[in-house]
């Protein structure tokens, strides 16, 4: 099966490895792309990981990717979850394990899905929930680069896509 315009850039976009461009034109920016990389690296793979582990991290990430219809993404974050954890939070049949789990997920959901309803109530359940600030932080650093990563690839992918058809 031919592989889609978006699959490739957000693919080439997430993979930390000097794969090919999927189009010319983003060798010139190749520096940005770099950044990207890493920010990616830092949000999900931070040294400083605190009660926000790599697997949640990479469950809430492909939950978000899929949410906002970029399957490739999403399996991409999915495949970053250890063998060992026996579910995924980015399934639609999904149940969360406690009360903390399932806060993290919906306010992890509403930030991303629906940004302009995010109250300072949200931030304090999370706080009363025993979250810490700097956890609170390393959430929403996470959602703000899928929220930028998700429009790059986007982005790209409509731009290639409109120069294929021209």
């Amino acid at each position: 099966m031919k592989q889609t315009t978006l699959e490739k850039v957000s693919l080439w976009l997430a993979e930390d490895r000097d794969s090919p461009a999927p189009f010319a034109e983003l060798l010139e920016r190749a520096d940005i792309f770099k950044k990207t990389r890493d920010a990616q690296k830092a949000v999900l793979t931070p040294s400083d990981f605190g009660a926000i582990s790599y697997d949640l991290r990479a469950n809430l990430a492909a939950r978000i990717c899929a949410a906002n219809n970029n399957p490739y993404l999403a399996s991409f974050y999915s495949q970053k979850i250890a063998a060992t954890n026996e579910r995924s939070i980015s399934q639609p049949d999904y149940f969360p394990v406690n009360s903390t789990e399932k806060l993290i997920v919906e306010f992890m959901d509403k930030v991303a899905n629906n940004t302009q309803s995010v109250i300072p109530d949200d931030i304090t359940q999370l706080q009363r929930a025993g979250i810490d600030d700097a956890d609170i932080v390393r959430l929403c650093e996470l959602n703000a680069f899928l929220a930028y990563q998700l429009r790059v690839a986007a982005g790209l992918a409509s731009i290639a896509d409109a120069g294929e058809a021209a």
